[in-house]
């Protein structure tokens, strides 16, 4: 995969002379957030950039081993206004791993205080918004970092990948394409695969981190949301689950217990479509996931306000568990009737 020449010709003019960077992400941070943002950031230090990484809220426990992250600002708990003032002074803001400022929650609010500064879009979501000077953005591709390393390789070269920033991108490369079994995977994806292996990462630790690593509490929840809160529908096709504020506090719940739950149900043979529903304190939580030619982007998008991949999205809803369930469950049979399920 080439990143256009024009894009590269812009953003090197961008960063001809040293300025102050501000990298962020979105809301509810996953691996490919953090390791393009990280792998990002420690690549532009060096060439002689001020860099800050903002990132929404907290990210998820296991991904604590990751590189740097200890460096990153959390805006929901930046008591101290660091986030504020690195957005205020930024002369270029990237924005990785998110196709609309949304997706910031409240951090985007910050964003739009500063109107000097170029905004750059490093991404992979459908369907970009406007509000960007660069857009570097494909769909196609199968994660951020994998668009990060492509532009450092292309760019620099691959001998400016360092160690930490493998581990990084491998993280974000890993997650992102279900451990390398998602259609979005190409025989480039692996190519870039060897690229860091070469830098001396350790693929098995890598993996243990983000995949064996969770808390008693999260092996419960687990449990009971497959066993209790799993219903299967429209013939044995579809499914979705739920968990209430009140659940989640049962099993001790902490950022990231219920990343992957969404895509069990796709383990049963007849299953084309999961969806998985997660209470907060303003809104609930929408997570889509399908099989095949099954398109939830679009469906997140009609129904739920969202949007995010053809096989992966995710959306919000502001009323009932018990609305959102019914009408959820009234939408698929919608999609159903109209061809697209």
């Amino acid at each position: 995969m080439q990143i256009g020449s024009n894009k590269i010709a812009e953003l090197s003019k961008m960063l001809a002379e040293p300025q102050s960077i501000v990298i962020l992400s979105h809301t509810n941070p996953d691996g490919d957030a953090i390791g393009s943002s990280l792998a990002w950031a420690e690549h532009l230090r060096k060439l002689g950039h001020k860099v800050t990484c903002i990132l929404p809220n907290r990210y998820p426990y296991y991904l604590e081993f990751m590189p740097g992250i200890q460096d990153i600002i959390i805006f929901k708990s930046d008591k101290e206004g660091r986030a504020a003032a690195a957005v205020k002074g930024a002369d270029i803001i990237f924005c990785l791993d998110f196709h609309t400022l949304t997706r910031l929650d409240q951090l985007g609010d910050l964003i739009d205080e500063n109107q000097h500064a170029k905004r750059v879009l490093i991404d992979h979501h459908l369907d970009p918004s406007e509000d960007f000077d660069l857009m570097i953005s494909y769909p196609e591709a199968s994660s951020t970092c994998y668009l990060v390393a492509l532009l450092i390789e292309q760019m620099w070269g691959a001998e400016h990948i360092s160690h930490d920033m493998a581990e990084n991108i491998f993280v974000g490369m890993m997650t992102d394409t279900g451990n390398f079994a998602f259609s979005s995977v190409t025989p480039d994806v692996f190519r870039m695969v060897s690229v860091l292996a070469a830098k001396g990462i350790s693929i098995p630790d890598i993996h243990n981190f983000v995949y064996n690593s969770f808390t008693e509490g999260r092996a419960r929840l687990f449990g009971y949301v497959i066993n209790r809160k799993m219903k299967i529908f429209h013939n044995g096709s579809v499914a979705h689950m739920s968990l209430t504020e009140d659940e989640l506090r049962r099993f001790w719940f902490q950022q990231g217990d219920s990343e992957g739950f969404v895509n069990y149900p796709l383990t049963i043979k007849k299953m084309k479509m999961s969806a998985m529903f997660t209470q907060h304190t303003d809104f609930i939580r929408v997570s889509l996931r399908s099989r095949g030619d099954i398109d939830v982007n679009i469906f997140a998008q009609r129904y739920f306000n969202g949007g995010g991949h053809k096989n992966a999205a995710g959306g919000k809803s502001f009323v009932s568990m018990e609305e959102t369930l019914k009408h959820y469950e009234k939408c698929v049979k919608e999609y159903a009737r109209e061809g697209m399920l």
